[in-house]
């Protein structure tokens, strides 16, 4: 009995593990601007995409959209539509393709792909005045977009 709780403990964990392999930037699937699949497996956590969201140093998107649910940051934008309501707006699926490349589901979006690695013209290395190198990398996560969606998701009218 010991043997089989163990190998189903065991069954369960790689299982999990199979299904949280991160997708890469490259390797992201979208459909009409939608990204059905997630790109870790694992549940984006709200709080966690709140705090993405509303840092200027992370997601930045408070620098121009307006979300009343971060009434304490200064400063938000009026670029981008207002995020009041985007999980009543857009699916799932389409949230995470808005957030990982917007350009796909809007053509003429002003909003950084957050989750592309490729097709950029001229990308620098940070503030250097250097050309990108090997580290050059997406601006979220993975994880951090299903953050983000996870919070998106919680905005309701």
């Amino acid at each position: 009995m010991r043997i089989s709780i163990l190998t189903t403990i065991a069954a369960a964990v790689s299982a999990t593990a199979l299904g949280a392999a991160e997708i890469a930037p490259t390797a992201v699937s979208f459909e009409d601007g939608a990204v059905s699949q997630s790109l870790t497996g694992v549940a984006g956590d709200p709080a966690n995409g709140s705090e993405i969201v509303g840092d200027k140093k992370q997601g930045n998107c408070v620098a121009c959209h307006q979300v009343s649910d971060l009434a304490d940051v200064p400063f938000q934008g009026e670029i981008g539509p207002a995020l009041d309501g985007a999980g009543d707006r857009w699916s799932e699926a389409e949230l995470r393709g808005i957030v990982a490349n917007a350009k796909i589901m809007f053509e003429d979006s002003m909003m950084p792909s957050f989750y592309k690695t490729e097709g950029f013209i001229r990308p620098g290395n940070a503030y250097t005045g250097k050309a990108a190198d090997d580290t050059f990398g997406p601006l979220l996560s993975a994880q951090q977009i299903e953050d983000v969606v996870a919070y998106l998701s919680t905005l309701k009218e």
